[in-house]
């Protein structure tokens, strides 16, 4: 006996264009994705991704399943498809926790389009240097002629020394001097110009360095006891000194820093070691309003 069934649905008969090879062997089989290049999921834009997956997805035609499981591929899984830590679609394997570019959304966004765009996004990185040129690239403000270095009666524990530049200090060309003093004088307080532990500048350049650190430890220390602070009288500037040890080398720390500085940044006409006075520097002015300004060091 049939027993007809409601909840089954009607059973039609299927087009004269669908033949039973059709049904067995569906034209869908014997399409293959196109060849895909040697790159992990992970480096594929959202969009392609996205596509990839859909392509892949199960296709059912007539209770027929055609997709992965049929040919054997393996399939993009959600967690691939979740995976947003290659920023912007960028490259993969990079961690959530990776904010390297956080700072820079620009180059992030695009480092992270050039896979899917490569001619675009060197136009961009071309237009980007173009624009931050000046901010790269710096342009020498200093004087060409070359500083000179002269000494006046020089004493490592009490001497004044002086510098003479060729235009007047702006604030900025007042904080890089100071910073370069302070950062002097931090190395000569911790002992960095001792002159009788030169070891590796000893070294022959043709072997492996050495360093004997018992010659290091019993050598005399050479301590830059105190600084003044930083005056400025127009273009003219000194800074009081107590070195404490004769130690040439401080000196010559201090002379080649003074020398970049006035090639590259601010022009120094001239640096003085020692004496009391020095061109038109008066002692009696100390007002701000007349030109005079003492820093901090």
């Amino acid at each position: 006996m049939l027993i007809i069934q409601p909840c089954l649905p009607t059973l039609q008969s299927l087009p004269s264009s669908i033949t039973s090879y059709s049904i067995i062997n569906p034209p869908f089989l014997h399409c293959r994705p196109p060849l895909k290049a040697g790159f992990s999921s992970k480096l594929y834009s959202p969009v392609t991704r996205v596509g990839i997956k859909n392509l892949r997805s199960d296709i059912d035609i007539n209770g027929v399943v055609v997709g992965d499981d049929a040919a054997g591929d393996s399939e993009v899984t959600d967690d691939d498809m979740n995976d947003v830590s290659w920023l912007g679609g960028g490259f993969g394997d990079r961690k959530v926790e990776d904010k390297d570019y956080d700072k820079d959304p620009e180059f992030a966004e695009i480092l992270g389009s050039c896979l899917d765009d490569p001619q675009k996004a060197q136009s961009r990185m071309e237009e980007r240097l173009r624009n931050k040129r000046s901010k790269i690239l710096h342009t020498k403000t200093g004087s060409p002629n070359p500083m000179a270095v002269k000494f006046n009666k020089f004493e490592f524990s009490n001497s004044y020394i002086w510098l003479e530049f060729y235009n007047t200090l702006l604030d900025n060309d007042v904080s890089l001097i100071c910073d370069t003093f302070r950062s002097w004088h931090i190395v000569g307080r911790l002992g960095g110009c001792n002159s009788m532990n030169m070891q590796l500048s000893q070294n022959p350049f043709d072997k492996r360095p050495t360093y004997d650190a018992t010659q290091g430890a019993n050598v005399t220390p050479a301590t830059f006891y105190n600084i003044g602070d930083l005056e400025i009288q127009d273009n003219l500037a000194r800074i009081w000194v107590d070195i404490g040890t004769s130690e040439p080398l401080l000196l010559d720390v201090l002379v080649n820093a003074l020398t970049q500085i006035s090639s590259d940044y601010i022009g120094i006409k001239q640096v003085m070691f020692g004496g009391s006075e020095y061109g038109s520097w008066r002692e009696n002015l100390k007002t701000e309003v007349a030109g005079y300004s003492i820093h901090k060091i």
